[in-house]
């Protein structure tokens, strides 16, 4: 049971139905509605920006990290 089709697999849907088919499974989509392929595009360029930023935030918040860290470590040797 998958609320939306690209839930279960973004490409390939059918293989997936095929294979479920072929041992005796269904797959059941709660919500079953046809998405233009504008909508899917936007949906897809939404979700690889949101990715990318979400990568690059990661290595801001670790570069801010390492940063303040040698800066502890440093003062940590001079008051020695």
């Amino acid at each position: 049971v998958v609320l939306y089709k690209d839930r279960l697999i973004r490409f390939g849907y059918e293989l997936i139905e095929n294979i479920c088919e072929k041992y005796g499974t269904t797959i059941e989509i709660i919500d079953n509605t046809e998405k233009t392929e504008e909508q899917e595009l936007v949906e897809d360029l939404i979700q690889i920006v949101t990715v990318f930023s979400c990568k690059l935030q990661g290595k801001r918040a670790n570069k801010a990290k390492k940063m303040i860290k040698e800066l502890l470590e440093d003062d940590t040797i001079e008051k020695s």
